[in-house]
């Protein structure tokens, strides 16, 4: 049992030392949704607070993405959100994905699918409460249909 917890120890610190191909942030983001657009504010609070750390280039990372084995999931989960979606790239989207887009938000954070189960106890301001879910559902419906004029 002592050489089963010693072998652990060891991988866990060796993990340390390889890098996690952490994603790049940026807060100059001139084609971001926020920035380009006038979303009502307690709609951009909320995407801000329970969306763009993974789907933006504005990702914070708290202390637990600095060690190994999180920061492996953690980071890999950011590149494929930002895949995804990156609100830090909206403006150079074309109309059709941008619908797409906000069809699938709406989807969803409608169905609480996102955020994440894991994250919002992590992040307290993530949390959304069923009429916070609605609001967004209603920006995604009413921001698409002014896409559409």
């Amino acid at each position: 049992m002592k050489k089963a917890l010693w072998i652990i120890l060891i991988i866990v610190i060796v993990l340390q030392v390889i890098p996690s191909n952490r994603p790049e942030t940026s807060f100059k983001n001139p084609d971001d949704l926020l920035v380009n657009n006038q979303i009502p504010v307690e709609v951009a609070t909320m995407l801000r607070n329970a969306c763009y750390d993974c789907h933006s280039n504005e990702s914070q990372f708290p202390w637990y993405a600095y060690v190994a084995p999180v920061s492996y999931l953690l980071n890999r989960d950011i590149r494929e959100a930002r895949e995804h979606l990156n609100f830090s790239e909206w403006e150079s989207l074309e109309g059709t994905k941008k619908l797409k887009l906000l069809g699938e938000i709406g989807d969803e954070v409608g169905e609480g699918e996102m955020p994440m189960k894991i994250y919002p106890p992590l992040h307290p301001k993530a949390r959304l409460s069923d009429e916070d879910r609605q609001k967004i559902v209603d920006w995604t419906a009413d921001f698409g249909d002014g896409l559409l004029k």
